[in-house]
């Protein structure tokens, strides 16, 4: 089980305005400020984040990592895609259903710096049981 991923990307400032528009849609909001790193999570009314963004040390490295956020339904998903665009990101895959499991819906995006980006219905059942 993650506890939670940082991702490290080349502006900062950039970086955070596009999360904060694309993950808006699966309820993550910027929670933990630890200047410059910023930490999102789900709007749970506790501290706890999951997702950091940070600034690299090397601007010359080209990050390229996968991240999937889980969505509670297809609308999420597609809210999640339209809002990733919207704040820049580039298409990776529309809102569609996947070959990979029986139930599984997703879109990616890649982000500003190139990491692609998931929101993905939860196939197996889990979000339903939190």
């Amino acid at each position: 089980m993650l506890d939670h991923i940082t991702l490290h990307v080349k502006d900062i400032e950039r970086s955070i305005a596009f999360y904060e528009k694309a993950l808006a849609p699966l309820g993550y909001i910027a929670k933990a400020h630890h200047e410059p790193t910023i930490g999102f999570g789900v709007n749970d009314g506790t501290p706890h984040s999951d997702f950091y963004v940070s600034p690299m040390d090397d601007a010359e490295s080209s990050p390229v990592t996968h991240i999937a956020f889980l969505a509670p339904d297809h609308e999420a998903v597609e809210a999640f895609y339209q809002a990733a665009l919207a704040a820049g990101g580039r298409d990776n895959g529309a809102p569609g259903p996947r070959p990979y499991h029986p139930g599984y819906y997703s879109a990616f995006v890649l982000d500003p710096d190139g990491n692609n980006i998931e929101a993905v219905v939860d196939w197996s059942g889990w979000f339903e049981k939190r």
